[in-house]
């Protein structure tokens, strides 16, 4: 039941059992900081008479929304990742997640549930700046990871989420020890419902967690069966290639799709293949053109910092004819949602408006 907590479950070295939250969330909400008034809020729902928790979606593809998650559904998907990662009762975990959204809400609900000894620091940048314990596992967004690359292998097993893992942060992994996935998910799943091995025998697709099956619909959309996480099919807007009903390669995200003169682009993969000639947050999406239908554009965040840009990005063997930029436009600051993910649509509707 979601009301079990492990015996063996201590946080910040003190072992907290249920009839703790509800002290524990008043001292939060009353005396602690943003960061933690939310974790504190978030246990109050935790301690109540309700079976579930309203949480906030990101934002990410479309205006942030709460849903309602059913607390013994959260405590399956705890379950659920502590069998596929191998985590046992006693050891190590590290919250450097804002407690705000589900990611940094599901390490401390594993913590609780597979009775971990779980460190909580304030969110930031640099989580690992003045740590000196090892963990076990832990959960990083990719600017933490690109940050704490020299502490990195003091985790044994970091899952990776909240924004796709560029292509030179992998090649910069590749020779830690710590055993890093990048991960698939959304509020609605209870985070990640898949995982991809990123360095250390690195693997192409995600692997789907245990008791989950995937099938495509007729968009070429992942549809995900998770009955212990959700009652009802889900049925996302995510283009996958299925290896496997277990097992999916992600191509992108069918609200991204630029039809360009009856051929359809993935932004996410020419994105993939830019990586190797920018060094400023950007992205591709599509303009109204009268010959084209739409255009393929590339929008750069800060100054051109490259005279030449330009003329490197048509020489990359890896673009084919159609996926090189029609133009390039840089923007002084991209819009972001509450949680620092990019807003294609509101950075591209301000940049329209200028």
């Amino acid at each position: 039941m979601y009301r079990d907590i492990h015996y063996k479950f201590k946080w910040n070295g003190a072992s907290i059992d249920y009839k703790d939250l509800g002290e524990i969330s008043y001292s939060l909400i009353k005396e602690g900081k943003s960061y933690q008034k939310a974790m504190g809020e978030f246990l109050l729902d935790w301690i109540d008479k309700n079976d579930y928790i309203p949480v906030k979606t990101s934002g990410s593809t479309g205006e942030p929304k709460e849903i309602l998650l059913k607390k013994q559904n959260m405590v399956n998907s705890a379950k659920i990742t502590g069998t596929y990662f191998d985590l046992w009762p006693g050891q190590s975990a590290l919250l450097c997640l804002p407690g705000d959204y589900i990611a940094g809400k599901m390490m401390f609900i594993r913590s609780m549930v597979l009775g971990l000894e779980l460190d909580w620091v304030p969110p930031s940048s640099t989580p690992l700046k003045d740590s000196k314990r090892c963990y076990h596992f832990s959960a990083m967004v990719p600017l933490q990871l690109e940050n704490s690359l020299d502490k990195i292998n003091h985790i044994k097993t970091l899952i990776v989420g909240g924004a796709p893992v560029s292509s030179d942060l992998k090649a910069k992994i590749q020779d830690k020890m710590t055993d890093i996935y990048e991960t698939y998910g959304m509020t609605e799943t209870i985070t990640h419902v898949a995982v991809k091995k990123i360095n250390n025998g690195a693997k192409d697709s995600f692997e789907t967690l245990p008791n989950i099956s995937i099938e495509k619909d007729n968009r070429n959309c992942l549809v995900l069966h998770a009955p212990n996480l959700n009652n009802e099919r889900i049925v996302t807007n995510d283009i996958v290639e299925l290896v496997s009903n277990k097992e999916f390669k992600w191509l992108g995200r069918y609200d991204n799709v630029i039809n360009s003169g009856g051929i359809k682009l993935l932004p996410e993969q020419i994105e993939s293949k830019l990586n190797s000639v920018l060094n400023q947050r950007y992205f591709v999406t599509g303009l109204p053109d009268d010959l084209l239908g739409q255009k393929l554009i590339l929008l750069i965040e800060g100054k051109q910092e490259d005279d030449h840009l330009s003329e490197k990005i048509k020489t990359l063997q890896t673009l084919k004819k159609h996926e090189v930029p029609k133009e390039i436009i840089f923007v002084e600051k991209f819009v972001e949602t509450i949680n620092g993910k990019i807003s294609r649509r509101d950075t591209l509707a301000k940049t329209q408006s200028i």
